[in-house]
């Protein structure tokens, strides 16, 4: 479960009390056009527009008063396609212009709702489930998730050379990046505000709030595990830069399945999601509207697989994690972390029964 069960419980019986049922704008589509359109089943839409009419009633905007249900209508089909549908625009009596002030209204509304439906776990049976599933997972004991930075395509202009150079990525690219962490059924227990696609994963991990509760102990001897963008820490669990006997290649290759999560899972919110593949035109001013977007849309994701909501169909390929943007002054690694990995590595990698006994689990 990505959120805590009192808070889910909460908001059901808040929607469950409201007896009467008004006919929404989501009617006038049966349930597979619903779902080719929004790419989520009606009662997961339902749950999602409740949500929002809770802390949003009514809004004022151009044209006059528009309804929740016709907001969350557009703002849901621009998640799901990336552009908003002219004959949807229409149905809801708005335009294109309409669209920016829309998006960003519901965007901020389900970013807010981050709180609720993406939740680190914080107390000790919601860690040690955790810890519990991933161990069982690919046998890396006490760790609370998996941790990368996620990229999104964004448009800057080549004009402005220095603020350029600040969005491209290690793949070539102009992005902005977020630090997510999941756990081993995908579902997404932090995200933080995005930056700029350069940034160093390690500088963003260390300037994040999840990253300074880790390193400060807030969350216990627990460990996430990041890849090779990150410095072994005390609570960054990274795989050896060059294994030198079985049981350290078996680590690795644990390491590597559990990561493999991360990347369906990025995949996954992508496909569903299909704005995050191209943000738009993005400068530092417009950091926020990019981040609530991308928040809103882990909201969903985590929504989404809360009501067992299927993929949509797959176009393409699963983008790769970006290759690890190395800092070019080498790190000190602390003893106590190196001791910590290798006894996690002598203790649960030495013999070959380790990775057989993941070996049947899905990647």
């Amino acid at each position: 479960m990505a959120f805590a069960l009192p808070v889910w419980l909460a908001v059901q019986k808040e929607l469950l009390e409201q007896t009467h049922v008004d006919p929404t704008c989501f009617d006038q589509f049966d349930d597979g056009a619903l779902f080719l359109v929004f790419h989520l089943t009606r009662p997961c839409i339902a749950f999602i527009t409740d949500a929002v009419r809770i802390r949003l009633k009514k809004i004022d905007s151009k044209k006059g008063e528009l309804c929740v249900d016709e907001m969350v209508m557009v703002a849901l089909n621009y998640y799901a396609h990336g552009i908003s549908s002219p004959d949807l625009l229409l149905r809801a009596g708005q335009s294109q212009a309409d669209c920016p002030e829309i998006l960003s209204t519901v965007s901020e509304v389900l970013a807010g709702m981050s709180d609720a439906f993406i939740s680190f776990p914080l107390f000790h049976n919601a860690k040690n489930s955790v810890a519990s599933r991933i161990e069982k997972f690919c046998g890396i004991p006490n760790a609370l998730g998996v941790l990368a930075p996620a990229h999104f395509r964004i448009r800057a202009s080549p004009y402005e050379k220095e603020r350029f150079r600040s969005f491209l990525n290690t793949l070539g690219f102009t992005s902005v990046s977020s630090q997510l962490i999941c756990d081993s059924d995908g579902n997404i227990l932090s995200v933080e505000k995005c930056c700029v696609g350069s940034m160093y994963e390690e500088d963003m991990w260390y300037s994040s709030i999840k990253g300074k509760e880790m390193e400060e102990e807030v969350h216990g001897p627990f460990w996430v595990i990041g890849g090779k963008g990150y410095n072994l820490s005390k609570h960054v669990l990274t795989p050896l830069a060059e294994p030198a006997n079985e049981k350290e290649i078996r680590f690795n290759e644990a390491h590597t399945k559990i990561q493999k999560v991360m990347r369906n899972t990025l995949g996954s919110m992508k496909w569903r999601f299909r704005c995050l593949m191209q943000l738009g035109f993005a400068n530092d001013e417009s950091l926020d509207k990019k981040s609530n977007i991308i928040k809103a849309c882990c909201v969903l994701h985590n929504l989404a697989k809360k009501f067992s909501v299927p993929p949509p169909p797959v176009t393409g390929k699963i983008e790769p994690l970006h290759p690890s943007k190395l800092q070019t002054v080498p790190t000190e690694i602390i003893p106590e972390a190196l001791k910590a990995r290798q006894e996690i590595i002598d203790e649960k990698f030495s013999s070959s029964f380790c990775s057989q006994d993941t070996s049947n689990q899905d990647t």
